[in-house]
């Protein structure tokens, strides 16, 4: 191969490009600031890099936190960031499963309190749970709604789904 070759295969990098790509790695580093120390540790980040981050949590002022997170996304370019964009990934989706998932709950409950035929397929679809506990639970939160007191039952119920969907 000759010298020609080799500086066709590759294109000079654009100052757009490289700019992209040094704010992609300082959004990556604010991630970073946003985590609690257990998720930082289980990271396993540069000495140097966990200190600028755990600084810059510390850090109260606009300008200095402006600061820190270009020296984060500077110290950030050193090293390979993907497996720190994994982590973060799938944390998040953690987090989207579980919203999502609770969501669903909230919903059966809510079908469950409206609903008398609710409980039956419920009940079909989950032959382990308790269906006289579950009966007085939705029996004492349509009271405590029509009474307009605090909804005890419905949180209970709410556990109580959970926890059996947990099985």
């Amino acid at each position: 191969m000759n010298k020609s070759d080799e500086t066709t295969d590759q294109e000079p990098i654009s100052k757009t490009q490289r700019k992209a790509a040094m704010q992609e790695l300082q959004s990556l580093g604010e991630e970073l600031i946003e985590l609690n120390n257990g998720q930082l540790a289980q990271l396993d980040l540069p000495e140097a890099l966990l200190d600028a981050v755990k600084q810059a949590q510390r850090i109260t002022s606009n300008s200095a936190i402006a600061r820190q997170r270009q020296y984060i996304g500077r110290l950030m370019r050193e090293i390979d960031t993907a497996p720190i964009s994994a982590m973060l990934d799938k944390w998040k989706g953690t987090n989207r499963e579980e919203n999502a998932h609770f969501h669903q709950l909230e919903k059966l409950r809510a079908r469950l309190l409206d609903d008398d035929n609710a409980l039956s397929e419920y009940l079909a679809d989950h032959p382990e749970a308790d269906s006289q506990q579950i009966r007085t639970l939705i029996r004492n939160a349509r009271k405590e709604a029509a009474a307009g007191k605090p909804p005890k039952s419905s949180r209970e119920l709410f556990k109580l789904l959970r926890e059996y969907s947990n099985h």
